[in-house]
């Protein structure tokens, strides 16, 4: 006859046995009070990092796409000799592989001023067809019109800078620039009066409150550039890849120039925003390992409380590892199901962030992100996959880690000390 083999690890008696001890009775209501911290605590730990990482990585993408639909992705700027020749050289280099624009602007300071108000500003003086290719513009104009643009001498202007001058388009508005006409007496400031053709609204507050767009030909004159350009903006299908483009820029321009990418003109800006949400990562995973650390207090106590039950299981039949796997079960349960609450959660905070921000401003009559602040007008929200996966991997690594030891303790209890004082 054979003989008894027992049950097979994860069996159902140990599932059963194990979610018995979840349920806490009467005098045992301070374990279930811990069991119950620590699944808040990984709930809410998972939760806040999927969130504050999706914000951050769609801050991050949000400014990346205002700030590379408007500025070039590389640029050229002139050696030895000035840019006169730049409109042969934009057309060459605007003929290579993977390059959609090659803009030449001429761009300075000025102050805008009205009737009501007066603001320090960027000019940019572009062809009409190069600003209507810029689609951060261009698809984002609230009023008038960019037709014609190159024909009149109308300028475009953001729409927190109208706000600000309190204008719109059709409106006047006056440019100030402190480099004007040299006379014997000295160079006098440059003022002129420029009609308001377009009003635009690219959604990053440091743009529509600073930048005016004005026609090529229009800028040269102003800023007593007659013949040629400050730089030439180039706008290509693949930014992250900026390096590939470099030689054959160069070759293109086939003209002496100094490149500079948009990672080196914005580098102590991103590489900040990198640091953070590193150390973000950090100090928001304090919270699930502190949560952890409840799953080993609220173990040992209920091993501790549960000696005596150990001990007769023991001397039943059970084997170290069948009680090592109870317990291992009972606290992996909280983890596990807390991790999987707190997914869920962030994936609904996330999807809804921008309605969450505005019932809460609404609620607290305040401005809870000010564009002035942050740049954007909207709370932006981007889940990635591979870290929405590490932020899981890491809370269910971190609770399973917690119950070892708690389990190894309660599988090597020896009945008979157990059941001694019993």
């Amino acid at each position: 006859m054979a003989e008894p083999t027992g049950t097979h690890p994860f069996s159902a008696f140990e599932w059963m046995l194990s979610l018995r001890y979840l349920r806490a009775r009467r005098k045992e209501g301070f374990i279930s009070v811990i069991a119950g911290f620590s699944f808040v605590g990984i709930m809410l730990g998972v939760a806040t990092l999927i969130i504050v990482m999706a914000v951050m990585n769609g801050f991050r993408q949000e400014l990346l796409s205002k700030i590379l639909g408007l500025n070039g992705h590389l640029l050229i700027q002139p050696l030895e000799s000035p840019l006169t020749d730049y409109a042969d050289v934009s057309a060459r280099v605007s003929k290579v592989d993977g390059i959609y624009l090659a803009a030449p602007l001429v761009e300075g300071q000025a102050l805008a001023s009205s009737p009501f108000n007066a603001s320090g500003v960027v000019v940019r003086g572009m062809r009409g067809a190069d600003l209507a290719k810029l689609t951060q513009v261009a698809k984002n104009i609230k009023q008038g019109t960019l037709d014609g643009f190159d024909d009149n001498q109308g300028i475009a202007i953001g729409s927190r800078l109208a706000e600000q001058l309190s204008v719109r388009a059709g409106d006047n508005l006056t440019l100030v620039a402190p480099r004007g006409a040299v006379t014997p007496m000295g160079t006098t400031p440059r003022i002129k009066a420029y009609k308001i053709a377009a009003v635009f609204e690219i959604g990053m507050s440091e743009y529509d409150s600073a930048f005016v767009f004005m026609p090529l030909t229009e800028a040269q004159a102003y800023f007593n550039r007659s013949g040629d350009v400050t730089a030439i903006e180039v706008y290509t299908n693949d930014p992250d890849h900026i390096d590939n483009f470099r030689k054959a820029v160069t070759t293109a321009a086939a003209r002496p120039i100094y490149m500079v990418d948009w990672r080196q003109r914005n580098a102590t800006f991103f590489n900040a925003l990198q640091v953070e949400r590193n150390v973000m990562f950090l100090i928001l995973t304090l919270i699930v390992l502190v949560a952890a650390l409840n799953i080993v207090s609220g173990l040992i106590m209920l091993v501790k409380d549960k000696s005596s039950d150990i001990a007769i299981l023991r001397t039943m039949g059970a084997s170290q590892g069948a009680i090592m796997r109870v317990f291992l079960i009972t606290g992996a349960s909280i983890g596990v199901i807390g991790t999987l609450v707190g997914f869920i959660l962030g994936t609904v905070v996330c999807l809804n962030i921008e309605e969450i921000r505005r019932f809460l401003s609404w609620l607290t009559n305040t401005e809870l992100f000010s564009p002035e602040l942050y740049f954007l007008s909207q709370l932006p929200a981007d889940m990635n996959v591979k870290e929405t996966t590490a932020v899981l991997i890491m809370a269910l690594g971190l609770s399973l880690l917690a119950t070892l030891y708690p389990s190894w303790r309660a599988a090597r209890l020896d009945p008979v000390e157990a059941l001694r004082y019993e």
